[in-house]
């Protein structure tokens, strides 16, 4: 029995509680958090000194008072980003985030010397301090190792610092107007008769209805708003690129943009190159799938504006409280460990999930510390795939918290198997789902909601990488944004060849996908976790009791080996091109399914 059905209560759509990272945002308060931070620094910073002639049992030492440090920079600056996400417009989430923000890159900064002394290090005496704390704390051991793979790409600590500054209040302080910017806007849309101010996301929530002037509609306005923002978002783009450009390939020299990326995620350029190459070879697949949409939904050609419409003459409304038993009682069914872990986001009250305006769009899961209860937010709508994303959220919370007996250093995972237990936990439910129904229209409309699941997060996601290279090549030779909008209509076209028609207000897609802007290249780890979580679900459906300790104890690791190392014992090769090939061909085996 889950925790939720413990509390035997009905669950409505909540904001999160942050109590437990900090009581109140007053004043006194954080004056007080960053004092203590301050006089953690004071002290860490004495052990310059040490360093020339650093032993073992020290250096263990200074890893720990250097996590205990991160451990409270790391709630500081949750509660801030968490508070702004809850309320985009708030002044005093504004002002609490961009003063915590400015003290930790000071301290950030006073503590680099440490990291930039262990990178420098010979490799003879770094070997022998890392085999002498390898045998005392595995944890301390891979993120010292973890520091010193990358450091071929770090500058001197005072360049370092420089960069820090100048993210703090140049690229960071611009990413926050995008946030500002792209969550304040409103949309007019006409429902049943009655024009109605609407979020992002509830507007979005008619791009599925099941009647077709609807969701055109619902487009239309979606881009029509963000055309009319699209001259500033697009520069703030062009300036987030050539930042990027300018520190990552013009100061520390990597070899592309996305090498960053990949560097960061620790997964071979070769095994990213042959993933996107994979996903560009099977986009007829999709194509061959969106045709048959078409049919079902009595079209000639599917229009983009129907790309997710439900094959159900009528849309199904879940509410909050079914979705909550329905994704426990899902997770409870593969292994009650995984229910009663997810349950802890809601009895501890971690999860903001009431629609408002001004509320950051979509949804995501935040983890803090390894003792703590991850907080997710999603945006619930009450639509059946709110359902799925609540299931996916969860499934990272779950990941976070079956990692915490790892060290804050070393907890997250990489970001390509951050995916694996959120897709994973929506495949888990899609399962469920077409148990319970016998109709077979009903399973018919299941198994195209969980296909156009998968080309959002397979193809469609591979799709945006491939423009971001693109994007990037062409701001650095001087090209316009409207050449941007450009270019992005036409990787639309390689992606949909003639099997989908497009309309000219798409061209504007690109200005609202956040981690293009945030977190450039992100969007492959998707591709990459959704490919490799069908090839392990393949495996759980074959032997579900043998499957469940390697998967579990995958999800354990978190971010404490390497993703290589991790995906070789359960017998996965990256970079093999019939690995990616695998996850498509049972993509075609979905379709197949449909077709009969």
């Amino acid at each position: 029995m889950t925790r939720v059905k413990r509390m035997q209560q009905k669950l409505a759509p909540t904001d999160w509680d942050l109590s437990e990272l900090l009581p109140d945002s007053a004043e006194e308060r954080i004056e007080q958090e960053l004092d203590a931070l301050f006089e953690r620094v004071d002290d860490f910073e004495t052990s310059r000194s040490e360093l020339e002639k650093m032993k073992s049992e020290r250096l263990m030492d200074l890893v720990g008072a250097f996590e205990a440090i991160v451990s409270r920079m790391h709630v500081l600056a949750a509660y801030g980003s968490l508070w702004f996400a809850s309320d985009t417009q708030s002044e005093a989430a504004l002002a609490f985030r961009t003063r915590v923000e400015q003290a930790l890159t000071i301290l950030q900064n006073r503590t680099l010397f440490f990291t930039q002394w262990w990178k420098g290090l010979e490799d003879k005496e770094a070997d022998l301090l890392l085999a002498a704390v390898r045998e005392d704390n595995a944890d301390a051991a891979f993120f010292l190792a973890e520091e010193r793979r990358v450091r071929e790409y770090r500058l001197d600590e005072q360049s370092e610092q420089i960069v820090n500054l100048k993210d703090a209040d140049g690229i960071s302080g611009l990413l926050t107007v995008y946030s500002m910017l792209t969550n304040r806007l409103e949309f007019e849309l006409k429902v049943d008769g009655k024009v109605q101010t609407l979020t992002r996301d509830e507007v979005m929530g008619y791009a599925m209805s099941p009647r077709a002037d609807v969701r055109q509609e619902a487009y239309r306005e979606f881009f029509r708003v963000f055309a009319r923002e699209s001259k500033i978002l697009g520069q703030i783009y062009v300036h987030r690129v050539r930042d990027w450009h300018n520190e990552n390939e013009g100061l520390r020299h990597y070899s592309a943009p996305i090498e960053v990326r990949n560097v960061a995620n620790d997964i071979p350029s070769a095994a990213v190159d042959c993933l996107l190459e994979a996903a560009q070879r099977n986009a007829p697949l999709f194509q061959r799938y969106f045709r048959l949409k078409a049919g079902w939904l009595g079209l000639s050609k599917l229009r983009r504006y129907d790309l997710y419409a439900p094959l159900g003459s009528s849309s199904r409304e879940v509410t909050y409280d079914s979705a909550v038993e329905t994704v426990l009682d899902t997770f409870a069914d593969f292994d009650e460990q995984f229910a009663d872990t997810a349950a802890r986001v809601f009895s501890d009250d971690h999860i903001d999930s009431r629609i408002r305006p001004g509320k950051k769009s979509g949804a995501f899961c935040a983890t803090v510390l390894p003792h703590l209860t991850p907080w997710v937010l999603v945006n619930y709508a009450g639509k059946l795939r709110d359902v799925a994303i609540l299931a996916h959220e969860l499934g990272h919370a779950v990941h976070s918290m079956l990692a915490d007996q790892h060290s804050v250093l070393t907890q997250h995972s990489s970001l390509p198997l951050a995916e694996t237990a959120s897709v994973f936990a929506e495949m888990l439910i899609t399962d469920r789902l077409l148990e319970q129904e016998s109709d077979p229209l009903a399973r018919r409309e299941l198994l195209a909601s969980a296909l156009d699941d998968i080309y959002a997060t397979v193809l469609r996601q591979s799709f945006f990488v491939q423009f971001e290279i693109e994007a990037h090549t062409a701001i650095l030779e001087n090209r316009s944004v409207d050449d941007l909008h450009d270019l992005y209509a036409a990787n639309l076209r390689r992606q949909f060849g003639d099997s989908v028609e497009l309309a000219p207000e798409f061209r504007y897609e690109w200005t609202t996908i956040p981690h293009i802007y945030s977190t450039p290249f992100y969007c492959y780890s998707y591709s990459f976790g959704q490919l490799l979580v069908l090839a392990l679900y393949r495996r759980y459906r074959q032997d579900p009791e043998g499957f469940k300790p390697g998967y579990l104890k995958m999800l354990a690791y978190g971010g404490s080996a390497r993703p290589e190392e991790i995906l070789m014992e359960a017998g996965i090769d990256i970079s093999d091109p019939q690995f990616w090939q695998d996850g498509f061909d049972q993509v075609a085996e979905l379709i197949d399914q449909l077709e009969e």
